[in-house]
């Protein structure tokens, strides 16, 4: 499944791209993801857990950045794992690229997902839906550490766990708003 999101943040793509540069503080800005080792150069072991109301999915892999195209600032970190319960596994392309916007940048997101087990249960909505609301979550995060940095202040772990209620009423509410889109728009324009 390929998953596709965008979004700005207020920074200089030169520092965007040298957060990018820094894994441990992209983890600790993505919601739900933790390191736990580094294995080798560009290697790293971890976990990923996502809350959507009562279900709980908890992955534990690898991911590892395979491409790094500086003058196109682009970077292509391919991700596995499997859940811990042995419910499914999980595996990605994430491919990320920052181009110039105004006084700050754009950051386009594309992952090809694909998914097993329990997590393969949701619709193709659903997981857009969540990674949506995981991604300005991300950008958020993102842009406060480079803030952060600028003031002085060390690396910490601003990705609260990737919660429950929260994701899940914020991925009903996006799936509402399309819905509505589709039924009330061409309503409108055929008046």
């Amino acid at each position: 499944m390929l998953i596709t999101n965008d979004f700005e943040v207020a920074q200089p793509v030169d520092k965007v791209w040298q957060f990018f540069g820094d894994i441990p503080r992209v983890a600790s800005s993505l919601p739900g993801a933790e390191l736990t080792e580094t294995l080798a150069d560009d290697k790293y072991g971890g976990r990923v857990e996502v809350r959507m109301g009562p279900v709980r999915l908890r992955f534990t892999g690898t991911a590892e950045i395979t491409e790094r195209d500086e003058p196109a600032r682009r970077i292509v970190v391919h991700a596995a794992g499997a859940e811990e319960r042995g419910r499914g596994q999980a595996s990605m392309v994430v491919t990320a690229t920052l181009v110039p916007a105004g006084r700050g940048t754009k950051v386009g997101v594309t992952q090809d997902l694909q998914l097993s087990g329990a997590a393969a249960q949701y619709g193709r909505g659903m997981i857009s839906d969540v990674t949506a609301v995981l991604m300005r979550d991300f950008a958020a995060n993102l842009a406060s550490q480079i803030a952060g940095a600028e003031r002085g202040e060390t690396v910490q772990n601003a990705a609260a766990p990737a919660g429950g209620l929260a994701i899940g009423l914020r991925a009903a509410l996006m799936a509402l708003r399309r819905v509505f889109r589709r039924f009330f728009v061409p309503y409108e324009a055929a008046n």
